[in-house]
């Protein structure tokens, strides 16, 4: 017999969850079956095409703890074609990628399609032909409940929505998840703008930015696949731990082909081994340093002095010094990468020999050109008027070389400012130098002047407000024909060349037209924490406005203390103290004091995990060096001696700002110790 229809509203919605789970299995299967033995071509496409199958195969994954979709809309009138004649509504289910029936018929609609869009932005003063909107709620990923809000039914009061709290609030253990449940409308907005615009999002802790820059790519992907598949897109991020925490967001949302790095790994040219004292670093990311590099890939370009003669057979054909004068200048003034000038002069000469030649009466045609570009007399001119520069050993020079840097210097860098870029040892060569991270940034420039470098499609740039005027050049750069996503808060900048304003950054970036966006309205931060650490705002970013919250949290914040106690014990027992709630905790430090704690904690039997590495619900507690919480969230954060995190900074905006950053990493609660005194404007 068959089987009778339920009435239950919530097992009908389970069915459906079951149904497509099923719907998904079969798809996955379908890709699996496909046979390539009789696909003919070379053995080149076989491999694309082979590999092309086990990405698809990797997005069709149902990952069991990941809710399959997590919304429904029921629209008052039919979206499809074919059944708008009749009149009635259609409901759509919502995931986070899209499901279809034996017959092709969506059984789940992807997140990013725009049938999908409804749900994030439909309200009751514009319900853009919604009637319901039904959210869901998962225990694992077992569906236990559902919520509705009817946008057309004038009697229904707005009320708060106790599953999307409940999303946002659920513990975090492991890395980052994806928000694609909570995606709010100003978020939308900003996720779903066109991909040939960069937008800049000045966010406050708390609002969602990484995250809204991560879906964006994932949106962009959707829209854009063909487009973004042929030129790349990339993910920067501040570090290591940082990109480990956001890893597995994208992937869940389907797209596993998306590039991660740090600005360090993208001019990874030379060797880091050095450090330079902040004076030095700051002036080695200015601005200016890029017309110290263009002058000095420039230095050794020449006017010749003697004729250019070619022997061809029995005749020579001279070229003289007026003409090459000419043809170099002619090559300076047009401004071209170094390197493809130097690539076009042998045939400039080689045209010029060539039209010689045809006013003696001959008829030389392009292999002719050819021959003679690769002459050892083409040759000689080309190595003496315009040589080879190796970027590397350009900067290893300029760094090294008081000389050659004030001339390339002269009008730009002071003698004070010369003297504080030069290497206290000159280096010897480019591979024993003790290159700084700064340096490479420089040797990346070089590399650009001299041959240009390849633009991408979409990069994403987190953490913007701590990269200098240079850093931004080096990711313009992998974007010049491309589009940005600019993520940042100034109040969060912690280098000494932090950036001032967000349209000085675009220009250097190379994007002065971006649009920018300002996130203001915090998901993560209880408002009794940010409220607290927005005391520091008058003091490191005067010009923002304070962030609020969503979620009023009472009691998510404690300060303690500790100056009658060993500080030591007391951190030890507010780590106890968190870990008797459910999910991840943070013990947050001034990196002077992380070997202490870090031998305190293990003598103590408390096992930890240093950033980066994941959480799990056997080890949930992560030591945090103040400068590597950027980014990084925690259900609670145990933050030890707020002096010490200022004093270890070197200057008073710069250590603030780093406490800012410290104290903002609070999902459910925070725990201030302190034996000394905290900072005038905490109090």
């Amino acid at each position: 017999m068959p089987a009778t229809p339920t009435t239950d509203p919530l097992q009908r919605e389970r069915d459906h969850l079951a149904s497509s789970r099923a719907a998904l299995r079969a798809m996955r299967e379908d890709v699996e079956s496909l046979d390539l033995r009789d696909v003919t071509g070379t053995w080149v496409s076989a491999v694309v095409l082979q590999n092309q199958i086990e990405a698809r195969i990797a997005a069709l994954a149902d990952l069991s703890h990941t809710p399959l979709f997590f919304g429904r809309l029921d629209y008052l009138h039919a979206v499809s074609e074919e059944l708008s004649e009749g009149g009635g509504g259609e409901n759509f289910y919502i995931g986070r990628r899209h499901v279809h029936d034996a017959d092709g018929d969506p059984m789940v609609i992807d997140w990013r399609a725009p049938v999908s869009q409804p749900f994030y932005r439909a309200s009751r003063t514009e319900p853009m032909d919604v009637e319901r909107r039904r959210r869901f709620g998962y225990t694992g990923g077992e569906l236990t409940a559902y919520e509705d809000e009817h946008l057309t039914d004038p009697a229904e009061t707005e009320t708060s929505s106790a599953l999307l709290a409940a999303e946002i609030e659920k513990p975090r253990v492991g890395p980052m998840r994806d928000i694609v449940a909570t995606i709010q409308p100003e978020q939308d907005e900003i996720v779903r703008s066109d991909v040939t615009g960069t937008i800049c999002v000045q966010g406050a802790p708390g609002t969602g930015k990484t995250a809204v820059g991560l879906h964006r790519v994932a949106y962009l992907l959707y829209a854009h696949r063909e487009r973004l598949a042929r030129t790349g897109t990339l993910v920067i991020g501040p570090n290591n731990a940082f990109l480990s925490y956001i890893e597995q967001v994208l992937p869940a949302l389907g797209e596993l082909d998306v590039a991660q790095a740090t600005v360090q790994q993208l001019v990874g040219h030379v060797e880091v081994r050095g450090e330079d004292d902040p004076e030095a670093a700051r002036l080695k990311g200015d601005a200016r340093m890029a017309e110290v590099l263009r002058r000095a890939v420039r230095a050794g370009i020449s006017l010749p002095t003697e004729p250019c003669v070619v022997v061809r057979g029995s005749r020579r054909w001279r070229v003289p010094v007026y003409e090459l004068v000419e043809i170099i200048e002619e090559l300076k003034g047009r401004e071209i990468r170094y390197g493809a000038a130097r690539d076009a002069l042998p045939q400039r000469l080689a045209h010029a020999v060539l039209l010689k030649m045809e006013q003696g009466g001959e008829a030389p045609d392009d292999r002719v050109q050819d021959a003679v570009a690769r002459t050892a007399a083409v040759k000689a001119v080309v190595k003496e008027c315009w040589p080879a520069v190796d970027p590397a050993k350009l900067v290893l020079r300029l760094l090294s070389d008081p000389e050659f840097l004030a001339e390339c210097a002269e009008g730009v860098l002071t003698p004070e400012e010369q003297r504080a870029v030069l290497w206290p040892k000159p280096g010897r060569s480019v591979k024993t130098a003790r290159w700084t991270p700064a340096d490479a940034v420089l040797v990346d420039e070089a590399t650009d002047l001299v041959q240009r470098t390849p633009s991408l499609g979409h990069v994403v740039l987190d953490e913007a407000q701590d990269l200098s005027p240079m850093q931004y050049r080096a990711v313009g750069r992998r974007c010049t024909t491309g589009s940005a996503t600019v993520l940042g808060d100034l109040a969060q900048g912690t280098t000494p060349w932090a950036t001032a304003s967000w349209p000085e950054a675009l220009r250097h970036l190379g994007k002065a037209d971006a649009h920018i966006e300002e996130l203001t309205k915090g998901f993560r931060v209880p408002e009794e924490v940010i409220v607290y650490a927005s005391r520091l705002l008058p003091a490191i970013a005067p010009g923002l406005a304070p962030a609020t919250s969503v979620r009023e949290t009472p009691g998510s914040l404690t300060i303690r203390p500790v100056a009658d106690e060993d500080p030591v014990e007391a951190v030890l027992r507010a780590c106890r103290e968190a870990l008797e709630h459910e999910g991840s905790t943070g013990l947050i430090a001034a990196d002077a004091r992380i070997p202490r704690l870090a031998e305190a904690l293990t003598a103590a039997g408390l096992s930890y995990l240093s950033p980066g590495d994941e959480t799990s619900t056997e080890s949930r507690l992560t030591l945090v060096p103040a400068s590597l919480a950027k980014g990084l969230e925690y259900d609670y954060v145990v933050l030890d001696e707020p002096a010490a995190v200022v004093a270890g900074e070197p200057d008073e905006r710069t250590g603030l700002r780093r406490l800012y950053v410290a104290l903002t990493r609070a999902v459910s609660g925070l725990t201030v110790l302190h034996a000394e005194q905290l900072p005038e404007q905490l109090l």
